[in-house]
């Protein structure tokens, strides 16, 4: 049999380009603002993670430029060997300060981060237990990981203690789980979890992809929201949302980092990030730190469109309708529903991401937005009149 059989079956894409809406790979011409140019026309942007807007910040753009003319484009090597630029040092040191952990390391991407840090601490006696709405990063890490995966209701934390009681007692057990979960926009529940955590003899780890910038004192993320920076042992994060650029990162003990340094796979084995993604991650970061206000203002923004929705008619996910993040999910519930509402919002000026099974529960598929500190109550009122009048008018 043929191998790329497969590729020529029919599937699902090839259906929605035939119906004409298949939501993916649509083109931006402009920069990743809180409005663009998407093949062709102006678009509100209610899809993006730029939480902080910074990815058009002149100081974080310059800070890239400079270091591009001063480095060049690339590392051309792993941080092993001759990857290393004083700048990742630089990076690796500030972020480590800014998050109160002994120290940093970065990765290329956040999926690669997730990856390479659950890999390299899950060994073959070991054990990891998961959320199940966890980010799918976190799930390629258990799966390259020698331990063995349990996963947990989402935010059940019944469920989580029934799976920590099928640990051993001679065995290690790590429990990691999103801060923000990236569809949803709801929080962990981290103070039962570090609770659970220490009855059982576990340690913790947050994915904080969507917490950092967000949450926290001066954005510092999830643990800092809830007081629990001495509880969590590991954050991974990204640097490509609220720190405008890209890669990731791992922020732990002295002791969990430099084991992670020299036995995870991914970073030992990837080039490390170019200069210009370092610079601007770095100048964010700095950004961030000098603007504290920025996180209050998305937050106040995101609360907004929350009351917003909700004033209009439209239902938003119950775990997630207090919630202070950046992400709000209207349900849509149907696929083809949500794949029609997503083209005709998009076909009026208005991007959102559509997100179906298995993203979603099969019959919860539902339009993800997300807001930026830069956004406008004037905008958000646009982009809201016009999902309601495709949501309630035209379904």
């Amino acid at each position: 049999m043929d191998i790329f059989a497969k590729c020529y079956e029919p599937s699902l894409a090839t259906e929605l380009q035939e119906k004409g809406v298949y939501p993916y790979f649509r083109a931006l011409q402009s920069r990743q603002d809180v409005e663009v140019m998407m093949e062709g026309k102006r678009r509100i942007m209610l899809g993006s993670n730029n939480y902080l807007g910074l990815t058009t910040d002149p100081e974080v753009i310059e800070a890239g430029v400079r270091t591009m003319e001063q480095y060049g484009t690339g590392c051309s090597g792993s941080r092993f060997l001759n990857g290393t630029l004083q700048l990742h040092l630089e990076l690796e040191e500030a972020l480590a300060g800014f998050l109160r952990k002994e120290e940093v390391i970065t990765f290329g991407t956040g999926f690669q981060s997730n990856v390479g840090i659950i890999s390299a601490l899950v060994g073959r006696h070991d054990y990891v237990i998961c959320d199940r709405e966890n980010h799918a990063s976190i799930y390629a890490g258990c799966q390259m990981s020698y331990g063995k995966m349990l996963r947990y209701r989402h935010s059940d934390m019944e469920d989580l203690e029934k799976q920590l009681r099928r640990v051993p007692e001679q065995n290690g057990a790590l429990i990691v789980t999103d801060g923000v979960f990236s569809m949803g926009g709801d929080i962990a529940k981290l103070p039962e979890i570090c609770a659970l955590a220490e009855k059982y003899g576990a340690r913790v780890m947050v994915d904080d992809a969507h917490g950092l910038g967000v949450l926290g004192e001066g954005g510092r993320g999830t643990a800092s929201y809830f007081g629990l920076e001495d509880k969590v042992d590991v954050y991974m994060g990204t640097f490509s949302k609220s720190l405008a650029s890209l890669g990731g990162y791992m922020a732990a003990s002295k002791e969990v980092t430099e084991y992670v340094r020299h036995a995870s796979r991914p970073f030992i084995f990837s080039a490390s990030i170019p200069p210009a993604n370092c610079a601007t991650a770095l100048a964010a970061l700095r950004k961030l730190e000098a603007h504290p206000e920025l996180p209050e203002r998305l937050r106040e923004l995101s609360l907004y469109a929350r009351k917003g929705f909700t004033e209009r008619g439209l239902k938003i996910r119950e775990s997630a309708l207090h919630a202070p993040t950046p992400i709000i999910p209207i349900y849509t519930y149907e696929t083809m529903r949500t794949l029609d509402a997503a083209q005709k919002i998009y076909e009026r000026g208005v991007y959102v991401n559509p997100t179906l099974p298995p993203a979603t529960p099969e019959g919860e598929a539902l339009l993800r937005t997300s807001y930026m500190a830069t956004h406008t109550e004037a905008l958000l009122d646009e982009a809201m009149d016009i999902m309601a009048e495709v949501l309630l008018h035209e379904q």
